[in-house]
């Protein structure tokens, strides 16, 4: 059987599309012992309350009607967010050229968050100017938010 990110990716796709949307990521983890199901949006022009509220409430009747999870969960739909994590090759390809921060498992010279352009993404290999991360090297990628 599918994972569930990936089985609720795929039947919500279509739902996401009829709004405008694509789906950006899907999570399905356990926090302080509940589960919880969340689907990332994302639209040309920006995500409102709106789209929030049309495809939580089409993609929550998919799922009602389908039942493909076991056990309880808490169902959350939000924009991917200005500071959205990278994570799939296309999210990659996406952003080449844009300014993004970079969290290590260990220091490298001391540090382990790193800020700079994005310039390649190659079989898990993060490119920043100047500097490649290991794949295996690499806890998180997500957009730099200057305010």
């Amino acid at each position: 059987m599918a994972k569930v990110t990936e089985l609720v990716a795929e039947l919500s796709a279509p739902i996401a599309a009829e709004h405008g949307c694509t789906i950006w990521d899907v999570e399905y983890v356990k926090e302080a012992g509940s589960w919880f199901l969340r689907l990332y949006i994302d639209c040309p022009g920006g995500i409102s309350i709106d789209h929030c509220e049309a495809v939580s409430r089409a993609v929550s009747d998919r799922l009602d009607e389908l039942d493909p999870i076991e056990g309880s969960y808490t169902f959350e739909v939000s924009s991917a967010g200005a500071d959205r994590a990278l994570k799939k090759p296309e999210h990659f390809q996406a952003f080449l050229g844009t300014q993004v921060d970079v969290k290590l498992y260990r220091p490298v010279e001391g540090k382990k968050e790193f800020t700079g352009i994005l310039e390649g993404y190659e079989n898990g290999d993060v490119l920043l100017t100047g500097r490649r991360f290991e794949k295996k090297e690499v806890a998180q990628v997500r957009l730099h938010v200057t305010f």
